[in-house]
């Protein structure tokens, strides 16, 4: 057939004029071959050409109009061309006129469809459809005002939307159309359409009143999303009488809003459902209906709180709020942390107590809840209103606000008692209850767990191979069931096997750095099993890192794989029954008589330990001075034994500082210089030589180039006497991960060796940071209860990290708060009183004033005394910014 060879060549003019040739009954006659020859165009890539040549020829092929409008709503998405209108031409005005009643009853929201109706439409004079889908594709279409191809007709002049509609023919028939059907059209979810119709509704075209009748029955059948509807309402601008008008519809309308903010939910998740509310406008008599949701409200997330706050306020000046829901609405708000929130609730009701006097009582002992505040600046704030009104205050409210007084900072406690007509001041630096000078209640020191002896039965090394797997932060675990696969392989192999089965199914999560759940691999190499890429990769980075300190991990995990991979080959030669390095204390470390021991009895078998083995279990033996234990170790007569006596005898290697060159030192203590103290990183070079994994986490500094994922229990464990070192490589770089670590330094006070610059340091960056905030604390006050903290150096570190450019002094501030509040205000005043000399200059670091607000409360409880300069020069400024008015409060307390 002649137009298939057209379609293949591609000649879209050649398909025009071969139909032009043929009869209706000849085009009608081609359709079948056509549809056929489509499935074989589909099957293979084709030209432009290709494809609107068989367009072509498949539209001139449908010889009835309702051949046509099924053809074309079927294909809707083809370019409308040149061709197009020439094929359409072939057939007379009367057919092309019925074409377009088809088209409108059937149409779809199609651009290919509405041009192609236009075009006809006004070549052929017919009416326009008026249907939901012609109409929606109208609008599109003059939104997107594509160009049209010479011959065809239709579009509309102007530079927008709405300059398009004004200048076309069709708006005065198909917008009143749209406006008065009902149903989602009116409410579309495209913003720009409703802004046009509003704009079209005002200069008369469609009926204004119909459309918002028909914009809120839609919205109340289908809510809408907040963002959308918020700017259409916006747009709407609803006169008075309007917005009465839609009462009814506006208060169901209010309702999904409101129970969506009572979930709560993240600021982008309430801020839709915000908007919505706000653009919807509920009267005060509409919301005074929903109160108790309102209030409820209080409790949620910082800006719906924010938004509840501003209705009840309203509520309240309309006189529409009963005094005992004011004062529900201040227990909710005035504790809160967000100091923006407590300060509006206390403008409130200073402005309840100035509007009206009979209830100027109340709200004072409404804004006294904010005495029980933590941050001293409200408690200020509430002091200050209070003061303001005492007038009106009458001898019951004296007597509650005296003692709402009693939780007011030491630092307030002197003008509350001016206030109040108190006996003496609050919050002296005595114990109320002895009479005994203060003195921190801090925690109990935490004994090191002991970690159980070996495992006694394969089922149990399979429930610990598992745990560790599931959670890789346990080290007795991990230990355990290491020694455990060792033994229960040496022992049986095969049955340890077969009951390792089940904890195979599943790989443990991969990591960058080497971690304890890796131990999976020593469970596959006991059963046979195929080696993980993961496991294959550890072999060869272990065999690397024999010679050469690893470049790709961290020098702790490096350490765990070569103690991974040297398990799998004892396992395998069968030779070593059970591990050294296996730990007596939850901190990793190793009794030294337990060593002599188990080293005396590998002596007993003729077996040398394995290397790694052998160097952790150094690493970790407690040094002692017990003569009956290192007489035994001196009877040891093989290698390991005389290496383990030596090391006894030499207390093992000698503790090195991190305190980095020039760090001031004098008392009182000199601030420190501005900038970052990278710690020293000295070494010790033992002789014997431990393996290159061991010697580097102790050894002259190599670099630490593998940190990809934080650091983990396990690193503390392997150095459980020298966390001064441990701590003192380069864990803390900006360059380094620092998610993450924090909550490890719990394990890091608890364990062994001085506690010098590096230890401080990542207190200090843990203060500041607040990740992980309250392990930080826990560890500050577990150092300070064993008395190795040294609030001197803390201070001194803070006030440099501070003056680095750090903008975290609020944030430190409430982690000392936090710290303070737990019985700790001497220590934390130690701290405070290191750190505020050197963040007190000519410019006050930022937050300086929330540090000086913990240092009132914390010398005031102390009992502290004794001038800091620094502080009396602030306090002697000019000036009534917060910061001033605390140093002048801690230049008086310290008095």
């Amino acid at each position: 057939m002649k137009l298939v060879e057209l379609v293949e060549a591609g000649d879209v003019a050649g398909v025009v004029r071969e139909l032009g040739e043929l009869t209706p009954d000849q085009r009608a006659a081609c359709a079948a071959e056509l549809a056929s020859h489509r499935e074989a165009i589909a099957r293979r890539e084709n030209t432009a050409e290709t494809i609107a040549a068989l367009f072509a020829a498949q539209l001139g092929c449908q010889v009835t109009p309702e051949a046509t409008a099924a053809w074309l709503l079927t294909y809707r998405y083809f370019r409308v061309d040149t061709w197009t209108v020439e094929v359409l031409n072939l057939y007379p005005a009367a057919w092309r006129t019925e074409l377009v009643a088809v088209l409108g009853e059937h149409a779809a929201v199609s651009a290919t469809v509405f041009t192609i109706t236009e075009h006809l439409v006004r070549d052929t004079g017919c009416p326009m459809p008026t249907s939901l889908e012609i109409t929606l594709a109208w609008l599109v279409d003059r939104y997107d005002n594509r160009e049209r191809p010479p011959q065809l007709l239709g579009g509309a002049p102007g530079a927008d939307l709405l300059e398009r509609l004004r200048a076309d023919d069709f708006t005065p028939k198909l917008l009143p159309s749209a406006v008065a059907r009902p149903g989602r059209f009116v409410f579309s979810r495209v913003e720009w359409l409703q802004k046009a119709v509003i704009s079209l509704a005002a200069e008369g075209i469609v009926d204004r009143g119909e459309l918002i009748h028909n914009l809120f029955a839609d919205m109340v059948s289908d809510p809408p999303w907040g963002h959308h509807a918020a700017i259409v309402l916006e747009a709407l601008a609803l006169t008075p009488a309007e917005h009465a008008g839609v009462a009814r519809d506006r208060a169901t309308l209010v309702e999904r809003p409101l129970e969506r903010l009572l979930e709560d939910g993240t600021r982008k998740e309430t801020a839709p459902f915000l908007a919505f509310l706000r653009a919807l406008a509920p009267t005060p008599d509409e919301e005074a209906l929903v109160v108790r949701d309102y209030l409820a409200l209080l409790d949620r997330s910082l800006p719906v709180a924010t938004y509840a706050q501003e209705v009840l306020t309203g509520l309240d000046e309309a006189g529409l709020l009963e005094p005992e829901l004011l004062t529900e609405a201040c227990e909710r708000v005035l504790l809160r942390p967000e100091k923006k929130l407590v300060r509006a609730q206390l403008a409130w009701l200073g402005r309840v107590a100035r509007r009206e006097p009979a209830r100027a009582g109340r709200a004072l002992a409404d804004a006294a809840i904010t005495f029980g505040h933590r941050e001293m600046t409200l408690q200020e704030q509430a002091l200050k209103l209070v003061a303001k009104h005492l007038k009106a205050a009458d001898d019951s409210v004296l007597t509650e606000l005296r003692t709402a007084a009693e939780q007011l900072s030491p630092g307030l406690s002197a003008r509350a008692a001016e206030l109040f007509g108190t006996a003496e001041a609050l919050g002296t630096a005595e114990d109320a209850a002895t009479g005994q000078p203060y003195a921190d209640v801090l925690p109990a020191v935490p004994e090191p767990r002991p970690v159980p002896g070996p495992i006694a039965t394969a089922a149990e090394v399979v429930q610990e191979v598992a745990a560790v797997v599931a959670n890789d932060r346990d080290v007795v675990a991990f230990e355990r069931a290491l020694d455990g696969l060792v033994r229960h392989a040496h022992l049986d192999r095969t049955a340890l096997a077969e009951a390792l089965k089940p904890v195979m199914r599943r790989e443990p999560k991969s990591r960058v750095d080497w971690v304890q759940s890796d131990l999976y691999d020593v469970a596959g190499a006991v059963r046979g099993d195929e080696p993980r890429p993961r496991a294959v990769l550890m072999h060869r980075a272990v065999h690397i890192n024999r010679t050469t300190p690893s470049r790709s991990h961290s020098l702790a995990g490096s350490m765990l794989a070569a103690r991974l991979t040297e398990a799998m080959d004892v396992i395998e030669s069968g030779t070593q029954p059970f591990l050294l390095a296996v730990p007596t204390l939850a901190t990793g470390a190793l009794d030294a008589a337990v060593l002599v021991e188990r080293v005396s009895a590998l002596d007993g078998l003729g077996v040398t330990p394995a290397p790694v083995d052998l160097a952790q279990a150094l690493l970790r033996v407690t040094p002692t001075a017990d003569q009956q234990v290192l007489r035994a170790a001196e009877k040891l007569g093989s290698d390991a034994g005389r290496r383990l006596a030596r090391w006894l005898r030499e207390g093992g290697p000698a503790h090195q500082d991190s305190e980095p060159k020039g760090w001031p030192h004098c008392k009182p203590p000199k601030p420190a210089s501005q900038g970052w103290w990278t710690p020293a990183r000295p070494g010790v070079v033992m002789d014997p030589p431990l393996p290159q994994v061991a010697a580097s986490l102790i050894g002259p500094y190599v670099g630490n180039q593998g940190l990809a994922d934080p650091m983990a229990p396990f690193w503390v464990a392997q150095l459980p006497h020298h966390r001064e070192e441990l701590m003192a490589r380069d864990y803390f770089e900006p360059r380094m991960s620092q998610q993450g670590w924090p909550r490890n330094l719990p394990f890091v006070v608890e364990s062994g060796g001085p506690a010098g610059y590096s230890v401080h340091l990542a207190l200090a960056l843990g203060l500041i940071w607040q990740t992980d905030g309250d392990a930080v604390v826990d560890a500050v006050l577990v150092l300070a209860a064993r008395k190795q903290l040294d609030t001197d150096l803390l201070g001194r570190q803070l006030e440099a990290l501070l003056n680095r450019g750090w903008a975290f002094a609020d944030k430190a501030s409430g982690s000392l708060r936090t710290a303070a509040e737990t019985g700790a205000y001497a220590t934390v005043w130690s701290v405070l009183e290191a750190a505020l000399p050197g963040l007190l200059g000519d410019t006050p670091v930022r937050g300086a004033a929330t540090m000086l607000a913990l240092a009132v409360e914390c010398a005031s409880r102390s009992g502290a005394k004794g001038e800091i300069p620094e502080v009396t020069a602030l306090a002697d400024r000019k000036g009534s910014s917060q910061a001033l008015k605390n140093a002048r409060l801690l230049r008086d307390t310290l008095r």
